[in-house]
């Protein structure tokens, strides 16, 4: 094979032409992978969502969690039922249960669409309160993981990258601020709130969401960023060393954008994973409160608030509480199967 290994004269190329298949020999697994890191050049993100691509735990999460969005959206649009509308004579019906004059209409030749989870003890369509229900918990705890996000990257950027003594007072706070019971903070707020903001917000799109949901947002600010700020603090403690720091100190580069451009990049792994798992972690927080009376304010549904109510005629009407505490675990699991699939995608040395 060597003899045929010969050039064409002045010319550095190889000619091909004197080969045959049977002349190269197959690569080996390792040359393979060198291959791969020679090969073409990607975006971390791109990367990431390739290794995300190939988890089909995550891809399924992605499939379910985009089928709920798509009903919780558009399920309001084909059902004529408001969820605070109530229905005389159709209170306490089982899933797919028509009331008495209902069944009149259908007699008639009318058309009436079905209670796909029957009534409550109002009168109200469940579905539709289900429906609601979900939107709100999913609106809670995306909102809720922004402001942790904001508030945490903030805080924990200027205490890593300025150290010293204003990173030992900042994390001194942070310190305290863990030490807050953050149940009995909600409990105090939503008592002052009531008070306080209950003039104040009536008429407006606040209203709605009542003092206790704003008492909830107030202590998420408060106090759920501290985790995000010592994860993006402890990056920075270690990316700050680095020569490209370096080098826009040296030519004058403000604070700022230091870190916005140069070192927040850097940790984008971190922000991505703590953001996923803080979502199913919020909207389980505010399913709690809802459930103990601490959620949204009537007649708006909640998912905590549902199965509160439903407790009462649990013997009579299980469905009541399943229905709620079903799409509670399908979104809290589904959003934790993403979390971890982005885990695994974008920090893959935690998956060895």
């Amino acid at each position: 094979m060597k003899d045929n290994f010969k050039k064409a004269p002045f010319s550095a190329q190889i000619d091909l032409s004197k080969f045959s298949m049977q002349d190269f020999e197959k690569a080996t697994d390792e040359e393979k992978r060198q291959q791969d890191v020679m090969g073409e050049s990607t975006t971390f993100f791109k990367d990431g969502m390739r290794r995300l691509r190939k988890n089909p735990l995550a891809m399924l999460a992605i499939g379910i969690l985009i089928a709920l969005i798509i009903v919780i959206i558009f399920a309001p649009l084909v059902i004529p039922y408001g969820y605070a509308d109530i229905m005389k004579g159709s209170a306490n019906l089982h899933p797919f249960e028509y009331s008495a004059s209902e069944l009149k209409q259908i007699a008639k030749g009318e058309s009436v669409f079905p209670h796909i989870f029957g009534t409550d003890s109002l009168g109200r369509d469940y579905f539709i309160r289900v429906i609601y229900g979900a939107r709100v918990s999913l609106v809670v705890g995306i909102f809720a993981s922004i402001l942790v996000l904001l508030i945490g990257m903030l805080y924990g950027s200027i205490s890593g990258y300025l150290g010293g003594r204003v990173d030992l007072v900042m994390m001194r706070i942070v310190d305290i601020i863990y030490s807050l019971p953050d149940m009995l903070l909600i409990i105090l707020l939503a008592v002052v709130l009531n008070e306080t903001l209950g003039s104040i917000i009536k008429g407006t799109i606040f209203a709605k969401l009542g003092t206790n949901m704003i008492a909830l947002f107030i202590v998420f600010g408060l106090l759920y960023w501290v985790g995000m700020a010592r994860l993006i603090r402890g990056q920075i403690l270690t990316i700050k060393q680095n020569e490209y720091v370096l080098a826009a100190k040296c030519i004058g580069t403000s604070t700022s954008r230091t870190i916005l451009k140069h070192i927040l990049p850097n940790c984008l792994s971190v922000i991505i994973i703590t953001t996923a798992l803080q979502i199913p972690s919020a909207i389980f927080t505010e399913s709690y409160l809802s459930f103990v009376g601490l959620g949204v304010s009537a007649p708006m549904p909640s998912l905590g608030s549902l199965a509160n109510e439903a407790r009462s005629g649990m013997m009579t009407y299980p469905e009541r509480l399943l229905f709620p505490a079903f799409a509670i675990c399908l979104i809290v699991l589904a959003l934790n199967l993403l979390g971890d699939g982005l885990r695994d995608a974008f920090d893959p040395k935690l998956s060895r």
